[in-house]
C-alpha cells in the first residue's frame, strides 16, 4: 500500500510497483489508509509522513498497535530529512526514504524490503 497526499507519488511509485509484478493499493490520506487496512492487509505500507488529518506517524502508530496490522512492515516516505526524523523513522520503520529521491533507488529499496519477507503481494 502506497500513502501519500501528492498524486504524483502515488502515481509514479504506484506504475513502478505494479510492473515489477507487485500488487498496489493506493491511500490519499492516514484516514484512508487506515479505512482499507480493515479490508485488506498488505505486507508492507510506503507511509509519507506529512499528510493533512493525519500524520504519518500517527498512522504507523495505529498499524502497530493493532495485533491484526502489527506485523505490517513500514517504509516511511517523505520530505522530512531532519537528523530527528530520519532517526526516530529508521528506528521504527523497515526504511527511511527522504524525497526527492530516485524511482530506481526506491525499487531497490522496496524490493529489498520484499526480500525480507520472501513474498510479492
Amino acid at each position: 500500500m502506497i500513502v501519500d497526499d501528492e498524486p504524483d507519488i502515488l502515481t509514479s511509485v504506484g506504475q513502478v510497483l505494479e510492473v515489477s509484478g507487485y500488487k498496489v493499493t493506493k491511500a490519499n490520506n492516514g484516514r484512508e489508509c487506515l479505512e482499507k487496512l480493515e479490508n485488506e492487509v498488505p505486507d508492507v505500507v510506503v507511509l509519507d509522513l506529512m499528510m493533512p488529518d493525519m500524520s504519518g506517524w500517527d498512522v504507523a502508530a495505529k498499524i502497530k498497535e493493532n495485533p491484526e496490522w502489527n506485523n505490517i512492515l513500514i517504509i516511511f516516505l517523505t520530505a522530512k530529512g531532519d537528523t530527528m526524523s530520519v532517526g526516530m523513522g529508521s528506528l521504527t520503520s523497515e526504511d527511511y526514504i527522504v524525497k526527492p529521491f530516485d524511482i530506481i533507488d526506491l525499487k531497490k529499496r522496496i524490493d529489498s524490503v520484499f526480500e525480507k519477507i520472501g513474498e510479492k503481494t
